[in-house]
């Protein structure tokens, strides 16, 4: 990694301002269901409070209040939980910016200080410049931790990086380390699982990733489109159809390079989408009236026996609806068969991440990222807004 990280500042007496990703799922009572991108931003906060930082001042966005003070999508529960896991008191405030916040930071006793959601105010997604002065003025670095937002070029991601010295956090470091090395140098031979519903997502991804894969193994809705490309029957289940060509010229792309595309043998089915509906599991044809929802058992021993020799495994997208237990098995033991390999195995965030924690594999992974978004585009190949902002290593 290029990019200077906190170990390249001092930050002693210095306002640290940064930028996390506290984007934490909540349940109807306001409870964080899933703490992970809070636990991940511990070791960068912790290391500024051990090195003497004056104040380390947290700004982070949740949900999607377009622009709008939402009272349910408040940071408090992050900051209680934060709290907690530093076992120090944070500092809640009311708002990110103006005379009050400057005020507080000034003043508060408290050596934590997390401001209140950045996009209550539409200035942080238009990446206005006066916002992003006026978040910068509160600190004297910057610091971004927040990889899930790194794909955005916000006032608080790349906005702030001109009006202060700006360094990369831990998570932020880790995230490139393992995700750069898949893009630019994986340990062969690297396998790929993609999951998830479309095709149209993944496209990217596919190119990208075209010419340092040995195998692809595709699962999910998104398989359906493949599979009836290749003139299978696939029921009711999940087709792009406007990407069968697509679909067709990826196939044919990856035998002309020699790579090998698995595609499910069998799969589990429905009559509807429902964790109740009937359930059965048939081969690579679909009848009428059903619809697939997992890759079947043939499929599943299929998968790990590809998988069993890699260096490496890229994981991104579950092979089935893994919410709905009858669909779940799939996803389910790979995960745990992947947890007890020796090869590397980086999962990308969003529901892959979700998955290998409902199975309690995410601690055996070696890498689960925080960001699906952003580890998808990182894997295409694109530079993200927020990393490219960061200063470069002398």
């Amino acid at each position: 990694m290029n990019k200077k990280t906190l170990r390249d500042v001092d930050v002693k007496g210095k306002k640290i301002l940064m930028r996390v990703d506290f984007n934490v799922p909540l349940d109807d009572n306001g409870n964080i269901t899933d703490d992970l991108r809070i636990t991940s931003a511990v070791p960068t906060i912790r290391y500024c409070l051990e090195h003497k930082a004056k104040k380390v001042i947290l700004m982070s966005h949740l949900g999607r209040p377009k622009g709008k003070v939402v009272e349910s999508m408040r940071m408090m529960p992050a900051g209680k939980r934060l709290s907690e896991l530093l076992n120090v008191p944070v500092k809640m405030l009311k708002e990110c910016v103006g005379d009050d916040v400057k005020k507080a930071v000034e003043t508060c006793s408290e050596q934590v200080i997390m401001l209140e959601n950045l996009r209550f105010h539409p200035e942080e997604e238009a990446n206005d410049a006066g916002f992003a002065r006026n978040l910068a003025s509160l600190g004297d670095i910057f610091v971004n931790d927040a990889f899930g937002t790194a794909h955005r070029a916000h006032a608080s991601t790349e906005g702030v990086t001109h009006y202060l010295p700006s360094v990369a956090g831990f998570l932020l470091e880790k995230e490139i380390e393992y995700l750069g090395k898949v893009v630019e140098s994986p340990d062969q031979p690297l396998v790929t699982i993609l999951g998830g519903a479309k095709v149209s997502d993944k496209i990217n991804m596919i190119e990208n990733m075209m010419d340092k894969v040995s195998c692809f193994l595709i699962g999910g809705g998104m398989a359906y489109t493949f599979l009836k490309a290749q003139g299978k029957a696939v029921g009711n289940s999940k087709v792009e159809e406007d990407k069968l060509d697509l679909a067709r010229s990826i196939l044919r792309k990856a035998a002309e390079k020699n790579i090998e595309v698995v595609l499910p043998v069998d799969n589990r089915i429905a009559d509807k989408f429902d964790a109740a509906a009937a359930v059965k599991d048939v081969g690579d044809q679909i009848p009428d009236g059903w619809m697939g929802l997992d890759i079947g058992p043939k499929t599943i021993d299929l998968f790990k026996q590809k998988l069993k020799t890699a260096k490496t495994i890229v994981w991104n997208g579950p092979v089935g609806v893994f919410e709905m237990a009858p669909f779940a098995k799939g996803t389910q033991i790979l995960a745990q068969y992947i947890a007890a390999l020796p090869a590397t195995s980086i999962i990308g965030g969003g529901d892959t991440a979700s998955a290998v924690r409902e199975f309690n594999v995410a601690e055996k992974m070696t890498h689960v990222s925080t960001g699906g978004g952003a580890s998808l585009e990182l894997l295409e190949g694109l530079e993200l807004p927020g990393i490219a902002a960061l200063q470069d290593k002398a």
